[in-house]
């Protein structure tokens, strides 16, 4: 049995705001204050900020299109190395780390929870090894569907009620076979649009060659998840990302998918407004107050954090008009029948007003939506930025003062376009545990995380009390993982591999004679070889649909 006493306490979800009280745990999992039995260690939190483990909701971290970003950006890796030791793995990689130190970094900041954001089924299992690879964390992936030609097919048959129980089937062999937690869409229909050479799309274009509309797919998504009773909403990366005036898409998006569980995904990414001249402005007051009428809808921020990044994304189009926007180079992918993909580095500057624009919105939206169970604290890693860059996030939401004088830094003009200067909210201990912790666990339907009730898993994240938030937040004194210490001071020490985690929705029916033809027409691999096997999944662990 393990101990933690003297710590302020912070578990939003049972209500507890820095009362000092002991911690038990055994076997893994958080337990009621024993009447009697040996404590076998002790951990004093005395002036410590205790703490569920981090859980990242949308990160890029595993599978073939950070590796591909891994080998594009050979500088990314000279100055940013970890050499190994008896307890750790070596690593390399500033914005896109390899896979160990990914581990290694998350835990570092008292993450303990992380999932990858896109996978398309066809290279699953890819993902499910790199994330094998990465240690300290449990994890899991969303699965690409907004521009699979079998969703599509699906969903242009004319007859409604075939169509809703044959997409209902094929969801759910597409999560069973890709081993996935989630749905995932991302700029739906946009990037088949653009394999066909056509232009952007708005929710009501139809898509080549079945004809079928981003509103059709998304409505009949977002039902699905809602029958199957996932644990997770429907994960949404929506059209027009990036784009001047794009609020308007985004606006439209949610009143169309009103009633329906959703996760808008990088929102800062989809809150601009349009200038005279055709150039970006804030649009997060719009969209924030749409949020604060709409309590069914979450969403992450993708907070925009100066210096290096490296974008990548199922968007294909988007990084297309980034890389001829910024002559950087450019990795693009057909994935076949399922989606597309793009890579693109990037450096954002505080002198350049549209990258200060982007990092006043995403600002702008953590403090104007007023629920903090329906916003999480990302960066989208690592489109806008890495996400060891989060305790400096945290001290701009915590410091007034500190974000004030950021903003001076920014290019003059920046105060014409976005409200960060009129904002004063700063957020309090219970905020940052509920936007890095506690709403993502609720959002993900993760009961045994986010909290530190009994029956909880023993993830516990321990900081000293500082009065700069960034340092506090940056080394934490004690990160437990499964009631195992494995960060002292900032620094791992001890690594074991997480659980995965994966639905397995009802009702699955076996598909293969009717996927068979499309398989054999046009896919490069047989239709045999498609689904995951179990051998490559670490530790699973089924979360129920209820």
């Amino acid at each position: 049995m393990l101990k933690i006493v003297n710590g302020q306490v912070y578990d939003p979800i049972h209500g507890v705001r820095g009362e000092v009280k002991d911690i038990f745990m055994e076997k893994g999992r958080i337990m009621e204050p024993p009447l009697s039995g040996a404590v076998d260690e002790i951990i004093d939190a005395a002036g410590c900020v205790v703490m569920p483990g981090g859980i990242e909701i949308h990160s890029h971290i595993a599978g073939a299109k950070v590796n591909s970003a891994r080998s594009m950006c050979p500088e990314d890796h000279y100055d940013h190395f970890k050499l190994s030791t008896k307890e750790t793995r070596s690593g390399t990689g500033y914005t896109v780390p390899s896979t160990f130190l990914t581990g290694y970094l998350y835990a570092q900041l008292g993450y303990t929870t992380a999932f990858e954001a896109a996978v398309p089924a066809l290279e699953a299992r890819h993902a499910h090894e790199e994330l094998t690879d990465t240690p300290l964390l449990d994890a899991g992936i969303y699965t690409l569907m907004g521009n699979n030609h079998m969703i599509m097919k699906v969903l242009s048959d004319p007859d409604p009620c075939a169509c809703k129980e044959r997409l209902r089937d094929l969801v759910t062999w597409l999560l069973t076979s890709s081993k996935g937690y989630a749905v995932k869409v991302v700029n739906p229909g946009g990037v088949e649009s653009w394999k066909w050479s056509q232009g952007a799309v708005d929710l009501d274009t139809a898509i080549p060659p079945f004809g079928v509309t981003p509103r059709k797919m998304l409505l009949n998504l977002a039902e699905v998840v809602r029958d199957l009773k996932l644990p997770h909403a429907l994960h949404l990366h929506a059209n027009h990302l990036g784009e001047a005036g794009n609020y308007r898409t985004t606006l439209e998006t949610m009143r169309a998918l009103e009633g329906y569980r959703v996760h808008f995904t990088h929102l800062q990414f989809h809150s601009y407004g349009l200038t005279k001249k055709g150039g970006i402005r804030s649009a997060a007051r719009r969209i924030a107050e749409y949020l604060n009428e709409h309590p069914e809808f979450t969403c992450d921020v993708g907070q925009i954090v100066f210096g290096p990044a490296t974008t990548m994304t199922a968007d294909s189009p988007m990084q297309f008009r980034l890389h001829q926007m910024t002559g950087h180079k450019w990795i693009n992918a057909d994935i076949e029948m399922e989606t597309g993909s793009g890579i693109v580095p990037m450096m954002y500057r505080p002198s350049v007003l549209i990258n200060a624009i982007q990092w006043c919105i995403g600002l702008e939206l953590l403090l104007l939506v007023k629920n903090p169970w329906q916003i999480i604290l990302t960066t989208d890693h690592p489109n806008a930025g890495p996400f060891t860059s989060y305790p400096h996030i945290i001290r701009l939401l915590m410091d007034a003062d500190y974000r004030n004088a950021m903003f001076q830094t920014l290019h003059p003009k920046v105060a014409q376009y976005t409200h960060l200067k009129e904002l004063d909210r700063e957020y309090s201990l219970e905020e940052i545990a509920i936007v890095t912790r506690s709403a993502a666990a609720k959002a993900l339907g993760l009961p045994q995380k986010g909290h530190l009730g009994a029956g909880a898993e023993a993830d516990v994240a321990i900081y000293r009390v500082q009065q700069d938030q960034e340092k506090m937040f940056a080394q934490p004194a004690y990160v437990l993982k499964e009631g195992k210490v494995v960060v002292r001071n900032g620094e791992a020490v001890q690594s074991f591999p997480g659980r995965r985690l994966l639905v397995e929705p009802d009702g699955a029916k076996a598909l293969g004679s009717d996927l068979a033809l499309d398989f054999a027409n046009y896919y490069s691999i047989a239709l045999s070889n498609f689904p995951v096997q179990e051998e490559y999944l670490c530790r699973p662990e089924v979360i129920p649909c209820i």
